[in-house]
């Protein structure tokens, strides 16, 4: 006790805690209680990360160099393209930080902190040293503390010190020398949380000032990549990979064939600008952040963006079945005596457990404490608690120690009927003490077996008399009396089934994983439509080699009696079969599966372990509100898919339009002005993909990210392009005489704009056809995201968003009007014949109908 008042006076703190002021003030000299967590980066930042991108990089510098050599008109196009590109990206991302920050505050963690004597819940953020904090199982540890009070305290340590196995603290002193400061029994640690027990501490660190902190700073802002991550970064490096094979082949044909080195730069160049996918990142967070504020309109609020294709992705999710499956609300249906007659004795000595516990009450406890009838003609005063012994999941029970109003000291314990059992070796019946004789014994386990297949969930209860000592243990709990049980209802929900289906229908299997016993669980599930014939209990998944579990799984819905370590194992066991795995949670034994699932989903009023281990989290515990934010997760996805089969499938049909036409003509097929003008006008085409519709068809199964169908896609239909790239230059070749360099302008206007050209590419041949390459090529481009976007007939079956109609529109109507503009001289553009546009018309007819055969093609093969 003295090393305990030294280390509160050395703090300047009291077991009456601090203050509001002190506590205060002590927040703004140490600064809130957060770790190496994402920071929210200042506009300034942000800014530098736009203007940082590569391709603004290399596009400055092509602009630095056109204004030097003397080409303003490319020069200002560039920057143009920079400017927009940079406020773009810096608007877009910017919205999405807010969003996602908005987000984010909607989920707090809070600790139980004794100020001014009295204790309250406070956010985490905004504990000081020398706060003292109540601990109970489930919380989290909230900064580095040292116990001054501890009870039958568990702490897991695994995200410090990697051990799977909970490690006991005390608060007695710890005087040991030359031990890390990890083994000490009295100090706690941030990161780590309270499996059972309950203990007072105060915090002698905060923040980046624990031992947490100093080991998390220098990881700050680091994610685990996600699927999603690897294959954007997969895509990225295949558009690099084109871009490092064409852009050196374009500029040596060109050089080589044309013998104008500098025009053959600015035009490699320009392809490589062309070929580079640099909406790709605001896409991408657009897209995220309006799945995450859309989820949050269905109740599902996003932790960590990037879990969201992963959410789409996951086909198979593992849930407890309280509150998931049943109405989360427990009724106390029967109160009886070993054989089943209704017992008041039962039920005073259950309110006096559920009432005097100090750890966190689940929902038995407070079905109990409802329980009206008994509270109001129990005299609570006149009742003592002595001492507990808090419930743990290896013992699977709890006990309090009262004195009853006679004076007379007593131990009541409740817990697991199978428990509660072993440490029994008499009953009480009808007032009379009876051994607990094997042949009585199975009677009993049959009563619990009666109950629990009609659905109810037991408990059982018993007593010890006791000797006049205050203090207690697990040993203590023996030689009990078993007087009877509690019979507890949590009917299912009227909506489970439907969900249930829905999930099926959407192929999402749902597995139970539960420490409930297996009668209880089979009537629940059967209730529900989940198969439950067969239940694989945690005894045989301890006995389960990896390759056995792993097969077990497979053939399995519903697995029940498991350790936090048995739904674990089982959510690994999954992934090893290539699924993309799903955890429910909201309690302490669930805090492992979480971390380990692909997407970790907990509820709002969750402990905080569970709540903190999540990627996302449910307003309402309810699998209608789940199976809503998986298609939305799908939607994002799908709208990423979007941008990245057209980038990738026209880039791949460039590479041979370019090669081919550089080869071909005596010209360079485009100016490099003309190449950034296409690809800028494309980009805007496809800023408002992240609006667009997704038809159900699209959300109807997981959609993981498969770069092998991406890559199908792009051998088959970006070829396509080159198609009608190739008969566009067959036209401007032969029918429009492209290929003759003395082609007469057709306007005196004209034929003064080309008089005496400096070389093939100022002439009126070569503007012409560089003309009628870029509508055609603009339109195609802009025109096909409809075909790509949807597997059924674009148009008739389904339609884009406006915001992508009106801005293809748009795009299209701009790309029409340049040649007949005041631009076009600035351009190298030139007014187009009218028999060209009956032409295009049909070349975009032809285009969407055999992108569109292809496309159906491919889905019937199931490739993509």
């Amino acid at each position: 006790m003295q090393e305990t008042a030294a280390v509160l006076q050395e703090l300047g703190t009291s077991v009456a805690g601090l203050s509001e002021a002190e506590a205060a003030l002590r927040l703004e000299q140490c600064g809130p209680n957060e770790v190496a967590v994402e920071k929210k980066h200042e506009w300034l930042y942000r800014f530098y990360i736009a203007v940082r991108n590569p391709l603004v990089i290399l596009l400055t510098i092509l602009a630095v160099l056109s204004y030097a050599t003397g080409d303003f008109r490319a020069g200002t196009v560039m920057m143009i393209m920079v400017i927009l590109g940079v406020s773009l990206r810096f608007i877009q991302e910017t919205k999405a930080d807010n969003a996602a920050a908005k987000l984010k505050a909607m989920i707090k963690v809070t600790a139980t902190v004794v100020r001014d004597g009295q204790p309250r819940e406070v956010p985490l953020q905004q504990l000081v040293p020398g706060d003292v904090v109540k601990l109970s199982a489930g919380d989290m540890i909230p900064g580095d503390v040292r116990l001054i009070a501890a009870k039958d305290l568990f702490i897991i340590q695994a995200t410090l010190t990697g051990e799977s196995l909970p490690v006991e603290k005390t608060d007695a002193c710890d005087s040991r020398a030359n031990v890390s400061s990890l083994e000490h029994t009295n100090i706690c640690f941030l990161g780590t949380s309270v499996e059972s027990g309950s203990a007072t501490a105060v915090i002698i660190a905060t923040g980046t000032q624990t031992y947490f902190g100093k080991m998390a700073s220098s990881l700050a802002g680091q994610q685990v990549e996600t699927a999603f991550d690897k294959g954007v970064k997969k895509f990225v490096w295949l558009m690099l990979t084109f871009m490092l094979v064409m852009v050196p082949m374009v500029f040596l044909i060109n050089g080589l064939l044309k013998h104008n080195w500098k025009d053959a730069f600015f035009f490699a160049m320009a392809v490589a600008v062309g070929l580079t996918p640099e909406m790709l990142p605001m896409i991408v967070s657009v897209c995220l952040s309006k799945g995450a504020i859309a989820m949050s309109k269905k109740k599902v609020i996003v932790k960590k963006l990037n879990s969201i294709q992963n959410f789409g992705a996951m086909d198979v999710l593992c849930t407890d079945k309280t509150g998931t499956l049943t109405i989360d609300r427990v009724i106390l249906e029967i109160h009886c005596d070993v054989f089943k007659n209704e017992s008041e004795t039962v039920l005073r000595d259950a309110y006096l457990i559920s009432h005097f516990q100090t750890g966190l009450k689940n929902l038995l406890d407070r079905a109990v404490l409802r329980y009206k009838e008994l509270h109001k003609e129990m005299a609570l005063d006149k009742y003592k608690m002595v001492d507990e012994i808090p419930f743990d999941f290896s013992r699977r029970m709890m006990s309090v120690a009262v004195e009853r109003p006679d004076g007379e000291r007593e131990l009541l314990t409740k817990g697991a009927p199978e428990a509660v059992f072993a440490k029994c070796t008499r009953f009480e019946s009808e007032g009379e003490i009876f051994p607990m004789e094997p042949i009585l014994a199975g009677d009993l386990v049959q009563q619990v077996d009666e109950l629990s297949e009609d659905g109810f969930r037991v408990l059982a209860v018993a007593t010890k008399k006791l000797g006049r000592q205050t203090t207690f243990s697990k040993a203590d709990e023996c030689d009990l009396v078993l007087t009877g049980y509690l019979a507890f209802l949590d009917p299912p929900k009227d909506t489970a089934s439907k969900a249930i289906t829905a999930l099926r229908q959407n192929g999402v299997t749902v597995k139970v994983l539960t420490g409930d016993n297996d009668l209880v669980t089979r009537k629940v599930c059967s209730e529900v439509g989940i198969q439950a014939e067969k239940i694989v209990l945690g005894s045989q998944v301890e006995s389960f080699s990896d390759e056995q579990l792993a097969e077990a799984v497979e053939t399995t819905d519903v697995f029940a009696r498991l350790s936090p370590a048995h739904k674990k194992r089982v959510v690994q066991a999954l992934q090893r079969k290539k699924h993309v795995v799903g955890f429910m949670g909201d309690g302490i034994n669930d805090a492992p599966a979480l971390r380990a699932a692909d997407v970790g989903i907990s509820v709002d009023n969750a402990v905080d372990i569970a709540k903190e281990s999540a990627d996302m989290i449910l307003l309402e515990k309810n699998l209608m509100v789940l199976e809503e934010g998986v298609l939305e997760g799908r939607k994002v996805f799908v709208n990423i898919l979007k941008y990245i089969r057209m980038g990738a499938s026209s880039n791949f049909g460039n590479m041979f339009s370019v090669l081919g036409a550089s080869a071909w003509l005596q010209y360079l097929p485009m100016q490099p002005i003309q190449v950034l003008t296409n690809n800028l006008l494309y980009d805007f085409s496809q800023v408002p993909i992240p609006t667009d519709n997704v038809g159900p068809q699209q959300t109807a199964k997981p959609r993981p990210w498969a770069m092998g169908e991406i890559a199908k896609f792009i051998m088959f239909i970006g070829p396509i392009s080159s198609i009608f790239d190739y008969t566009t230059y067959c036209l401007m070749w032969f029918f429009f005489k492209c290929s003759n360099l003395g082609l007469v302008p057709p306007t005196t206007e004209l034929a003064t704009r080309f008089a005496n050209p400096v070389d093939a590419d100022h002439t009126y041949a070569a503007a012409l056809f560089s003309t009628g390459w870029f509508v055609e090529s603009l339109m195609t481009q802009t025109l096909i995201v409809h075909v790509i976007r949807t597997n059924l007939i674009p148009f008739l079956q389904s339609r884009a968003s406006w915001q992508l109609t009106m801005t293809t529109i748009a795009i299209m109507g701009i790309g029409a009007w340049l040649p007949f503009s005041p631009l076009a001289q600035y351009l190298g553009f030139v007014p187009l014949p009218w028999e060209f546009w009956p032409y295009l018309a049909l070349t975009l007819v032809c285009y969407v109908g055999l992108t569109q055969v292809i496309k159906t093609w491919l889905i019937r093969k199931s490739w993509v």
